[in-house]
């Protein structure tokens, strides 16, 4: 690409998962309000039929049928000639103590947050090569940054993603393609009640992107955990702090139009500060947990 060439004038179509709700549904709205041709995707199609009738293009994805990856990506390439930018937020929150956490369920959180994303990069990279451009953005969370007593699992997955993204970004680099990850803090959105179905606690309503509920091994050893994580705002979805959807998909937005996006973004205060606490001795955060268990129980 020449220098000086503005990038922001030639992406045009973006690919997103988890558009049923939250995030997704917000970064769909925002990409066409900057003239992008969006196609927005759920695993249920009744999810995102208002984002139809706003002007997105539709199409049925599970992240974890590979099937269902090669058809959306080929109809795309088919229909525009390119995907310019692949946002990958489909994904869920699996809680619990890692004892009571079956290792089905383990699987099934890293096949949507992990080997999803995985399946979406591989199959979109070799058209992004060939244009020698393109944004890859990888929803990930402050989880994926610090680890906390029952989001082992969860936050394993977002660790993950974290760390293939770190590869990812300097192998394609000379293709002239970007990868940037998103960690948002707390945000306003229905994920808080998902979590808490999958902790065991509840039947929060089902979701189009989310994984199916087989419940916890519960051993009986970690009662005081559930019981905090019913009387509190755990997860903050609706604490101090939390954002809206929209402060998020402007975030990634502005990393998939940007001619040399950073290579992690953290939109809100309380994501800005949660990653510094990966600098933190471990003995420092141990105690703190400790004392968090201290004044909730």
């Amino acid at each position: 690409m020449p220098p000086g060439t503005d990038r922001r004038r030639v992406q045009k179509t973006v690919l997103i998962t988890g558009c049923s709700s939250g995030i997704g549904r917000a970064a769909a709205r925002a990409f066409l309000d900057e003239g992008w041709t969006v196609y927005a995707t759920a695993r249920n199609p009744a999810d995102i039929e208002t984002l139809g009738e706003a002007g997105c293009e539709l199409a049925t994805l599970d992240v974890t049928d590979q099937s269902d990856v090669d058809r959306v990506v080929d109809r795309i390439l088919d229909e525009e000639g390119a995907i310019d930018a692949l946002i990958n937020n489909a994904g869920y929150g699996q809680f619990g103590p890692v004892e009571d956490v079956p290792t089905a369920k383990v699987h099934e959180q890293f096949d949507v947050n992990v080997y999803g994303p995985h399946r979406l990069i591989k199959a979109v990279l070799p058209g992004m090569r060939r244009e020698r451009d393109g944004t890859i953005v990888n929803v990930s969370s402050v989880s994926g940054r610090v680890s906390f007593p029952g989001g082992g699992v969860y936050s394993g997955s977002k660790f993950a993603i974290e760390a293939l993204s770190d590869a990812l970004r300097n192998e394609v680099a000379e293709f002239g393609i970007d990868v940037v990850v998103v960690e948002p803090g707390p945000v306003r959105t229905n994920f808080s009640r998902r979590a808490e179905r999958e902790a065991g606690n509840g039947d929060g309503d089902d979701s189009a992107d989310d994984a199916d509920d087989s419940g916890l091994d519960r051993s009986g050893a970690y009662e005081e955990f559930y019981a905090i994580f019913e009387d509190t705002q755990l997860l903050g979805g609706d604490g101090p702090g939390a954002v809206e959807p929209e402060v998020v998909a402007d975030a990634i937005v502005n990393a998939a139009s940007a001619t040399q996006p950073p290579a992690r973004v953290q939109p809100g205060t309380v994501a800005r500060v949660g990653v510094l606490a990966r600098f933190l001795p471990d003995a420092i955060l141990d105690a703190g947990y400790g004392l968090v268990r201290k004044f909730t129980s």
